[in-house]
């Protein structure tokens, strides 16, 4: 029976596409760089998920990834390097400005809310960046509290991570392994991360993708709302 589930924010809850292209325009417009256009915007995703992932394999650090994939993607477009620092300052605080939620994820945490399943936000995401969504969309109030890598100085998939996590669960009573669930997009992050803590792993896969990585997944969704099934099916 699960009682703890731990809410990766974007990509999972939060709509991080629609979130990024709204950013990185505004930004384009504040900083007087021009037309930023979608095919430009998915250029830079692509080369954001690079960064991050190099991140998620302890190659570089946070703060590499965060002005090293605007200086490459400005490179690579013809814009000028040297606004990357300033331009990230300011794409984080512009990814909070707006709040997109995948699918009914309100009523989803609601619902476990009122079976008492404790709920948890657990992101790579800036502190920044975090805060600001976190507050705008609500979740602030909705979930028991958020661990964001900034405060912990340890990002997912690191056990780490997972440990201030359990260290924190402890508090609140004895929870096994094996009730605690993960529910995260990414797979070198969440699941990964899921499977290094030892915990339940539920990949939130609507696009249909391929397990190229050889992890552990639990269970495999299309959509937040396989979650009631899920849990409620299991209980016991």
């Amino acid at each position: 029976m699960i009682k703890v589930v731990l809410w990766d924010i974007d990509g999972t809850l939060l709509d991080f596409g629609q979130a990024e292209n709204y950013a990185m325009k505004k930004c384009f417009d504040i900083l007087d760089m021009g037309v930023c256009t979608d095919e430009m915007v998915a250029r830079y995703a692509a080369i954001n998920a690079k960064y991050w992932e190099r991140l998620e394999r302890n190659e570089i650090t946070k703060q590499e990834v965060l002005v090293g994939r605007f200086q490459e993607f400005f490179e690579t477009e013809g814009l000028p390097i040297e606004k990357a620092i300033s331009f990230n300052d300011e794409y984080q605080i512009r990814l909070g400005d707006k709040v997109f939620f995948n699918e009914n994820a309100v009523a989803i945490i609601k619902t476990f809310q009122e079976r008492g399943i404790v709920q948890y936000a657990v992101t790579n995401g800036t502190l920044t960046a975090q805060k600001r969504k976190l507050a705008a969309s609500g979740l602030d109030q909705m979930l028991g509290g958020a661990f964001i890598s900034d405060e912990i100085g340890i990002e997912k998939p690191n056990i780490g991570f997972f440990q201030c996590v359990f260290d924190k669960l402890l508090t609140m009573g004895s929870f096994e392994k094996e009730e605690i669930m993960i529910v995260g997009d990414s797979l070198t992050s969440d699941i990964q991360g899921g499977n290094n803590a030892g915990i339940v792993c539920c990949w939130y896969n609507p696009q249909g993708n391929k397990n190229t990585k050889g992890l552990r997944i639990d269970y495999e969704i299309k959509n937040l709302h396989e979650l009631r099934e899920i849990l409620f099916t299991n209980e016991s």
